[in-house]
């Protein structure tokens, strides 16, 4: 092997001119927050892809990358390091030929594990480089993974699951069997497929015969493995434990949270259930908190619309609402508008309900409601805070709204949601809550509405026909040469052709027209009509456009557009 001189992955890659020291920065900062692998950052980011760096360890250092297919791997070897060790640093014991022990890594310059190694081995070590992916399917079959679902059920006692509940005693062992080995990997497997899957939900949903198991991926829900009817009770117990809710209330809803690590990722998971027919109904939404934060850039945005919504959220003050249905992607929008005019020389205070990123220099604050801070209280406690910022979560009543328009016409930025189907509908619907109409006309400066519409998957994607009907239901002709695309459907998309989602939006700038309308109470029709003669590009023209780029399908569209005259 070639002699190597120890130095930082990070100062080896700006040496070499494939990421520039701001960059680097910036990702040693997110790696501070996030504590995760600064070689992971700087792929999660963008700023190089896993192939650039491992040619770069070839190319320029003279570490050769492995494939462990070609490999036999000898117990004798690996077990040379624990199995938390290995999966801890991504690292794992190859051969061994006398005192030389040739290891994999994902980062071979990460020297205080190679020092570690030595000092564990005695040996002198030599590095060579695999991905992140294949060392961990590579621990997963070496070590066997936590077990398949199948595995755990086979291993559970099932006479303890014949548990008459409700007394005491019933309580007492029904709390020992959830925290028995098999039903705590059962639950630790259903959440930990749902986030390897990319699920932003679990749902757990009992019927007359079976308890079925559904993920939401990219905004839809797809069956998943699901375990035995007869482990409805301890399964569902042994999450309420977790989330720290009463396992002897069953007959009202209740809600709760937890954290666990998977594969070095943060996850946070709040949790309802609802009491039915067949027992209780579990959800579980799942925030990454290690989940990178999109710039306004990465969210949709034309680039006409992005210059224009770039100048917007750098006015001194007014309102600027983002309005859709939930699941639309309106919260990631605010946060990746306050990341971007984000700064120490501005005093940026949120309410929210519930925090899911965490921003520097940023105070956000949670409402408790419990505790009587709701978002009309908190608002008026962030005004006594000095402000140039201001992010509500969400307006939901006309205490609210009154507040955060006198904060806007008060001398601050306010960002926030509003629960319409288009842009001209936040302003009739703020006029409805009883908001004075000259106060809104006076204080909007922009409304975006938006969706979220899958990507087609880029490894499967192919050119196809669309038919007439589809074409006449978006406007379009079949006579002009248009190339269109959908996924045929593979394993990296669970064969659903769409891989990954993106926004596609509207954004209304009020000009005098709609400012006279606003002040008349006219419908949210007519100011959409004024908006669109005014020059506002609609959602349905926005997701055309994504159609015709070959982003996105005209069924996407249509799935989550509702078709306007």
């Amino acid at each position: 092997m070639p002699k190597r001189e120890k130095k930082s992955l990070g100062e080896a890659l700006v040496e070499l001119g494939l990421v520039t020291p701001e960059k680097l920065k910036k990702a040693k900062e997110e790696a501070d927050r996030t504590k995760e692998p600064l070689r992971r950052v700087l792929i999660r980011l963008g700023m190089v892809d896993e192939d650039a760096i491992i040619s770069f360890f070839g190319d320029q250092l003279g570490i050769p990358r492995i494939d462990f297919s070609n490999y036999i791997l000898d117990p004798k070897v690996v077990d040379i390091l624990p199995e938390n060790f290995c999966r801890k640093n991504l690292i794992m014991p190859l051969f061994k030929i006398g005192d030389a022990l040739t290891i994999a890594m994902v980062d071979p310059l990460d020297i205080f594990t190679l020092d570690e190694v030595r000092l564990k081995t005695g040996c002198e070590v030599d590095p060579v480089v695999v991905s992140e992916k294949e060392i961990i399917r590579t621990f997963d079959q070496y070590y066997g993974a936590k077990g398949t679902m199948d595995d755990i059920v086979k291993s559970i006692d099932k006479d303890k699951l014949a548990v008459e509940e409700g007394t005491e005693t019933d309580l007492k062992a029904l709390k020992g069997l959830v925290e028995e080995a098999p039903i705590v990997k059962l639950v630790n497997l259903l959440i930990t497929e749902a986030v390897k899957a990319g699920a932003s939900d679990i749902h757990i949903e009992p019927d007359e015969l079976s308890l079925g198991t559904r993920y939401r991926v990219d905004g839809v829900l797809h069956e998943a493995p699901s375990p035995p009817r007869d482990l409805q009770s301890a399964i569902i117990s042994r999450i309420k434990i977790l989330s720290g809710m009463d396992i002897s209330e069953k007959r009202v809803p209740q809600d709760g949270r937890f954290q666990v690590k998977i594969e070095g990722r943060q996850i946070d998971s709040r949790v309802s259930t609802i009491p039915t027919v067949y027992g209780e109904n579990v959800v579980i939404r799942l925030l990454d908190l290690n989940s990178i934060l999109l710039g306004l850039s990465d969210l949709g945005f034309d680039r006409e619309m992005l210059d224009v919504y770039d100048k917007l959220i750098r006015k001194p003050y007014g309102i600027i609402l983002v309005t859709g249905p939930t699941g639309s992607g309106k919260t990631t929008t605010l946060y990746s508008s306050l990341s971007a005019i984000n700064s120490p020389e501005k005093n940026i205070v949120t309410i929210e309900d519930p925090i899911e990123y965490r921003l520097k220099l940023v105070r956000q604050m949670q409402i408790n409601p419990k505790a009587g801070l709701t978002f009309a209280t908190g608002l008026r406690s962030i005004l006594r805070q000095d402000p140039d910022i201001i992010m509500v979560g969400e307006i939901r009543d006309l205490d609210t709204a009154e507040i955060a328009i006198q904060a806007a016409l008060t001398g601050h930025l306010v960002l926030s949601t509003l629960h319409t189907n288009d842009a001209p509908g936040a302003v009739t619907r703020l006029v409805d809550m009883g908001v004075e109409p000259f106060l809104v006309s006076s204080s909007v400066l922009a409304v975006i509405a938006q969706r979220l519409v899958r990507i087609i998957c880029k490894d499967c994607k192919e050119n196809y026909a669309p038919s007439e009907k589809l074409l006449e239901e978006m406007g379009l002709s079949s006579s002009k040469r248009i190339k269109f695309h959908r996924g045929k459907g593979c394993d990296k998309c669970l064969n659903t052709g769409y891989k990954g989602r993106i926004g596609i939006f509207e954004l209304m700038l009020p000009d005098d027209a709609i400012k006279t309308l606003t002040v008349a109470k006219a419908s949210s029709a007519e100011i959409r009509k004024a908006a669109i003669k005014g020059g506002m590009k609609t959602i349905q023209k926005d997701g055309i456009d994504k159609v015709m780029a070959g982003i996105t399908t005209i069924e996407e569209v249509l799935r989550v557009t509702q078709q306007e005259d």
